[in-house]
């Protein structure tokens, strides 16, 4: 097996402390967001040796990363295969594939995920004091308001006004992000969201379509070796809210949190994520990236068996 050395991202939501301690670096002060692992070409890993990884194993058809944030991601979600060879052909998107995703807590995560069945808002919004919208919900949907938000036809300040002294931890989200980014509709958007905790261990998958942000903590993640993302706001990156409702899944997410596990598996990307214990091991199906809770990350090539021995995640073939 070949150790391997990744890429730091370096975005303003990152954490200062998490990435730099697994690594055993000291924190120079700068939010260290992400560390990625794979061949896309935004942060291509290297051997030991000095060489690409890609020269070794090709493109691979999956990223992992390791994401610490101390603040929100913007509110976004990504294209389904059709939609992004579609958009890389008409110059919208700078990768030809989806970017479908899961996390792995290695920290306790909040994060907003997925749009909310129409009875648990319904319930949300009542307790707010916001009944008109609540019986709009009950009526149309929540899919249909998210629409309704992002094109003008709600009193988005209402929405956020009644969240002013509500104990509900939406409620508290939406005055944290209302302080970061006033007067915002994806303020108030967030309220059709299901927000989870993800206590270490536990993940969340998100398929196209989904809407999501992640609020806080830091985890493993494994997407498609896509980077196209199409942001509604809660950033100082370029938005497109029309595009966002194009690609957007309206369609309620009932159990967005994964039952635990030490695999799970990413479809529609082919590959899985394992968590190894220490004494257990593992034979590669596929070219395969491995890293422990103490920064090592290495290259298996298909045959080759990794005994852990400490924490491990391990992408692997379906």
């Amino acid at each position: 097996m070949h150790r391997i050395r990744g890429v730091i991202q370096h975005y303003e939501w990152g954490d200062t402390d998490v990435i730099p301690s697994l690594l055993g670096q000291a924190p120079d002060g700068e939010p260290w967001a992400e560390y990625w692992l794979g061949t896309h070409e935004r942060g291509p890993a290297m051997l030991d040796d000095g060489r690409a990884m890609v020269d070794l194993t090709g493109p691979l058809p999956y990223l992992l990363k390791v994401l610490a944030a101390a603040r929100p991601l913007s509110l976004q979600t990504h294209p389904d295969a059709e939609q992004a060879e579609r958009g890389h052909v008409d110059g919208v998107f700078g990768d030809p594939f989806p970017k479908p995703e899961l996390l792995c807590a290695i920290t306790p995560v909040e994060a907003l995920c997925g749009i909310r069945p129409a009875p648990t808002t319904v319930e949300l919004f009542e307790s707010l004091g916001l009944g008109d919208l609540a019986e709009r919900v009950r009526i149309h949907g929540p899919g249909t308001l998210l629409h309704d938000i992002y094109r003008g036809r709600v009193d988005t300040n209402e929405m956020i006004a009644a969240c002013a002294t509500s104990p509900r931890r939406e409620a508290h989200w939406v005055r944290e992000l209302d302080a970061m980014y006033p007067g915002e509709v994806s303020v108030a958007a967030t309220l059709l969201l299901n927000l989870v905790r993800l206590e270490p261990g536990q993940a969340l998958r998100l398929d196209a379509g989904n809407l999501h942000a992640y609020l806080h903590g830091a985890g493993i993640e494994l997407m498609g070796a896509s980077d196209n993302v199409v942001r509604g706001g809660l950033t100082s990156k370029p938005v497109d809210v029309d595009l966002l409702l194009k690609i957007v899944d309206p369609t309620p997410l009932a159990a967005p949190v994964l039952p635990m596990a030490d695999r799970y598996e990413l479809p529609d990307a082919g590959v899985a994520l394992l968590r190894l214990d220490a004494g257990m091991t593992h034979r590669a199906v596929i070219n395969e990236i491995a890293i422990d809770d103490q920064g090592q990350a290495v290259l298996l090539e298909p045959g080759e068996v990794l005994t852990a021995t400490t924490r491990t995640w391990v992408v692997t073939g379906i």
